[in-house]
């Protein structure tokens, strides 16, 4: 006997509420330059759990962090923020990072503007927009590189587009800190400057074909700051780092060039600055990059999916689309919509890397899922926003300028939706937690697949192990009777709908 497709995705249903019960986390302000801001952690209900004061202003989204207690009362926030001391300025500046416990100390704090010790570059860093935190409590970093002219002329650069005569470049951090002592140490580091490419000059080792090169960035494309009053020399303004640990590959977002990028780290930082090394083989190099293949004189404008897109991130096991790749695409030019989430599925082979054909761009040819903006479900921003898939299939979007929250089913219609109150209030994203996150599950009974969460896959793998389609292990055997059979579904189900 087999369960029917049609029986399955009711017996889902049934166990899934409309509106995901989960944790939502999110820190409006008002255009991310101010002097103070409050982190909101808020149940299902909407009812605030928890708050955290800050004395600067968010640069994107707060994060809450495991540590080896259980219990959500004993995780860290990790909140990105905005320094008074910036030497690089332009949208999504940050040049904080600052860590909290549940009470609101302030447990470590570091600033990245300037001179940062223990990076390999002689240049000034300025941190933007996003972190990620690490399983190992440390966490990556977006900055700024300022280059001067004899720098980016030194690349093959054949010009900027602002007054400063910089080229504002990219680096990742990973930082480790130390509660300790209140230092930090950079313990692995990434520059694309080691990882471009041009047709420019070929005075310059970097000189090539650039459509045979797909894992290099041209060092020529698109506009190298803004020359008006805001002057700057941002190049590819990324705004969003996620990192698979599986994968132990980090994904970046570059609004300006309408493309994201994966790379390798289980590099060592020597390695990332070369194109050989780590699980790749490939160093530093680009493993993977969609949204705008032209960019590397490739396909054509039906293959141009993203425009100033947000939030890239993968979806995590155990949520519909897992291992899928899901963004806000701010400027999506399809029909009337401005804006749009959309899902893709990369094309990720076994060992890690990413298949391509010759002479033709990164697949896919087209998008997995889905939902526009529309003048009834107008979620459209022009600056950050958000979109994360939760575990009951539902999707949370925020969209930033109107500070508003909402959920969606994956039909496009509107479960939830929250607004902050406020005068010129923003929310760069929010994001929610599974009650399950913080209560370190592995191993529990009823945890059937070992993933720290409790919930109906546990409950299929285990029917499959009544039925005789799958090998029954001792985490299923709830009753301790020795034997997984409908007893122990029977009581599986109490536990997910009454944990």
């Amino acid at each position: 006997m087999r369960f029917k497709k049609t029986t399955l995705i009711l017996f889902i249903t049934l166990l899934f509420p409309e509106i995901y019960d989960g944790y939502t986390i999110y820190a409006p302000g008002g255009g991310f330059g101010g002097n103070s801001s409050t982190t909101y952690l808020k149940d299902a209900d909407w009812t605030t759990v928890k708050t955290w004061s800050h004395d600067c202003g968010a640069a994107s989204m707060p994060y809450l962090v495991l540590t080896d207690e259980p219990g959500i009362e004993n995780s860290l926030l990790y909140y990105p923020c905005r320094s008074s001391n910036t030497v690089m300025d332009s949208g999504g500046v940050g040049g904080q990072v600052k860590i909290y416990n549940w009470d609101g100390d302030e447990l470590w704090s570091m600033v990245i503007a300037g001179t940062v010790a223990g990076a390999n570059t002689n240049n000034e860093l300025q941190h933007h927009h996003d972190i990620e935190p690490l399983p190992n409590g440390n966490f990556l970093l977006i900055a700024w590189e300022r280059l001067y002219s004899t720098e980016w002329q030194f690349l093959g650069v054949n010009g900027v587009d602002n007054n400063l005569n910089q080229m504002w470049s990219t680096a990742i951090l990973e930082v480790e800190p130390n509660f300790s002592t209140g230092g930090y140490e950079i313990v692995w580091e990434w520059y694309i400057k080691d990882h471009l490419i041009q047709d420019y000059s070929s005075n310059y080792n970097n000189y090539g074909v650039i459509s045979e090169h797909p894992e290099l960035m041209d060092a020529n494309c698109g506009n190298i700051g803004n020359g008006g009053a805001d002057q700057n020399g941002d190049w590819m303004h990324i705004n969003a780092i996620d990192y698979n640990e599986e994968l132990d590959q980090i994904i970046i977002s570059s609004r300006f060039q309408d493309e994201v990028y994966i790379i390798d780290h289980s590099t060592t930082t020597e390695e990332a600055a070369t194109h050989s090394g780590g699980n790749s083989g490939k160093g530093g190099d680009f493993l993977y990059r969609w949204g705008k293949p032209q960019n590397y004189d490739r396909g054509t404008t039906s293959d141009h999916f993203l425009g100033d897109q947000h939030s890239i991130n993968w979806i995590p096991q155990n949520s519909p689309g897992e291992g899928n790749l899901i963004c806000y695409v701010n400027q999506y030019e399809s029909g009337n919509s401005p804006s749009a989430v959309l899902e893709f599925t990369p094309p990720v082979l076994d060992d890690g890397t990413y298949y391509i054909e010759d002479g033709e761009p990164y697949g896919p040819s087209n998008y997995e899922w889905i939902v526009e903006a529309t003048s009834q479900f107008n979620f459209s921003t022009s600056m950050q926003g958000g979109a994360f898939r939760l575990p009951n299939g539902n999707t949370l979007i925020t969209d930033c300028d109107d500070a508003t929250i909402y959920q969606i089913n994956p039909n496009g219609e509107i479960e939830f939706n929250y607004t902050q109150s406020g005068n010129n209030l923003m929310i760069a994203r929010a994001q929610s937690y599974s009650p399950e996150y913080f209560d370190f599950m592995q191993g529990s009974p009823g945890d059937v697949n070992g993933d720290e969460i409790i919930n109906v896959l546990d409950i299929v793998q285990t029917v499959n192990m009544v039925l005789g389609l799958q090998e029954a292990n001792s985490l299923a055997d709830l009753n301790n009777d020795n034997i997984v059979n409908i007893l122990d579904v029977v009581q599986l189900i109490n536990l997910v709908l009454n944990p």
